[in-house]
C-alpha cells in the first residue's frame, strides 16, 4: 500500500493504550485528508523488513529506526507536542544534534509561548506523572536533584554519571545548601531507597522527599538530574539544569560527563544564572514550537505532510 502505517504498542489496538488518546486521532485527521492509513503491532525485530516490504511511510511508536520512509514518534516530555523525528525519541532524536540559535526566535513569539507552557504546566501544577497536592516542607534555597530508574535500558544507555555517582559527586562539593532528592515515581528499587537513607544519615545536606515537582523547582537555585524531563520543567521555573547524561534537550543546560566535573558543571550554571545567560524563552519556543508537532494546532497534519515531504516522500 502507499499512505502510512502507525506501528503502535498491544495497548492501542486494544484501545486501552497511552497513545490511544493520540493515534486514532491522527489516524481519523489523516483519512479526512484522503490518506490512506493502517495501524499495525510495532515489532522491533521486523521493522526494517515490514518498511522494504511496501511503498507506505511508516511511523514508529517510541522507535529508533532511521528510514527514508519512516519517522518516530512519542510524547516530547511536555503534553500535547510529539516527536516525528528521523531518528528516535527523546535522548535518541536528531535534536540533540541540531544547533539552536536564540537570535533566530522572534521574542515577540517567543514570550507568549513561553508563558503559555508556564500557565499549563507551572501555575497548573501538571508534570508528566502524578504529582502530590500536598506541599511540602522543602529546604531553600537547595539544589534539587531528580533520578530516574537506571534498571530502563535507555537510561542506562544514555548515563555518564550513574545515579549514585551524581549524588557523591554532590556530597563532595563544599557547599552548604540542602540537596534535596526526589526518587522517581516508578523506580521500586529498594536497594536505590536503602542506599539513600543510609547517605542521608551521614550527610544532613541529604534529605530525600517525595515532593510535588513544582514545589522542589520553585525551591532550587540549580536542578541536576542524568536526562530527566524534569530538564525541561524546570526551565518553565527559570531555574538552571546540569546533567549526567545525554539529552536532546542540552543545548542550553550544562552537562557533566565525569565525577570530577561536577563542581564545575555547578559553578558554570550558576554563573550563566547571574549573567541572565539563560534563554529559555527562545529555547522551549525552538523545541517545542519549532522542533516537535502539537496535534491539537490547526495546521498539525499540514506540518506533519510537510514534515513526510522533507523526508522525499510525497503523501498527496
Amino acid at each position: 500500500m502507499t499512505g502510512v502505517v502507525l506501528h503502535v504498542p498491544s495497548g492501542v489496538l486494544a484501545g486501552n493504550g497511552g497513545g490511544e488518546r493520540f493515534y486514532p486521532p491522527f489516524q481519523r485527521a489523516l483519512r479526512a485528508r484522503g490518506i490512506q492509513t493502517r495501524m499495525v503491532l510495532h515489532n522491533r525485530e521486523t521493522a526494517l523488513a515490514e518498511i522494504e516490504a511496501d511503498e507506505a511511510f511508516h511511523i514508529f511508536d517510541h522507535g529508533r529506526i532511521r528510514h527514508p520512509r519512516a519517522l518516530n514518534s512519542a510524547s516530547a516530555y511536555l503534553l500535547p507536542y510529539r516527536y516525528m523525528d528521523p531518528e528516535g525519541v527523546r535522548g535518541f532524536s536528531s535534536l540533540g544534534g541540531r544547533a539552536f540559535e536564540v537570535g533566530a526566535q522572534d521574542p515577540n513569539a517567543a514570550r507568549p509561548f513561553f508563558d503559555a507552557l508556564q500557565a499549563r504546566y507551572v501555575a497548573g501544577r501538571m508534570s508528566r506523572y502524578d504529582q502530590p497536592d500536598e506541599v511540602l516542607d522543602i529546604p531553600s534555597p537547595c539544589i534539587a536533584v531528580f533520578l530516574q530508574s537506571e534498571t530502563h535500558r535507555k537510561v542506562g544507555e544514555t548515563c555518564h554519571l550513574t545515579m549514585r555517582h551524581m549524588i557523591k559527586a554532590l556530597l563532595d562539593r563544599d557547599d552548604p545548601r540542602p540537596i534535596v532528592v526526589k526518587p522517581h515515581p516508578r523506580d521500586t528499587d529498594l536497594d536505590t531507597f536503602g542506599w539513600l537513607g543510609r547517605k542521608a544519615k551521614k550527610d544532613a545536606r541529604l534529605h530525600i522527599l517525595p515532593a510535588n515537582i513544582h514545589d522542589m523547582l520553585a525551591r532550587a537555585d540549580v536542578v541536576v538530574t542524568i536526562n530527566s524531563a524534569v530538564g525541561i520543567e524546570a526551565m518553565l521555573h527559570r531555574v538552571p539544569v546540569v546533567l549526567c547524561g545525554s539529552a536532546d534537550f542540552h543545548h542550553i543546560c550544562e552537562t557533566v560527563t565525569a565525577r570530577d566535573r561536577m563542581e564545575a558543571g555547578v559553578a558554570r550554571a550558576e554563573a550563566r544564572k547571574a549573567a541572565g545567560d539563560w534563554p529559555f524563552e527562545a529555547y522551549l519556543h525552538w523545541f517545542y514550537g519549532q522542533m516537535c508537532l502539537d496535534p491539537t494546532a490547526p495546521d498539525f497534519i499540514d506540518r506533519f505532510i510537510a514534515r513526510v515531504a522533507a523526508q522525499g516522500y510525497d503523501l498527496l
